[in-house]
């Protein structure tokens, strides 16, 4: 599931770069600004979701918090 996950957040970021590319082309302030906010709000969630890949299968999450 992880896969949909991540190519929908690449798709927001191109999505979110032609609306901020087409406010700057066209003198678009507010478009400019909600682009850029689309494009960043989507490559954090591609960020977070991609966090998750890069752990060891056998860890728990839990090194460093000693044995309690």
């Amino acid at each position: 599931m992880r896969i949909w996950e991540r190519t929908k957040a690449k798709a927001e970021q191109l999505l979110g770069r032609a609306e901020e590319v087409y406010g700057q082309s066209h003198g678009d302030a507010a478009a400019t600004a909600a682009g850029e906010a689309h494009r960043l709000e989507a490559e954090a969630e591609d960020e977070q979701t991609g966090r998750g890949d890069r752990r060891h299968p056998d860890d728990d999450g839990l090194a460093g918090q000693g044995a309690r």
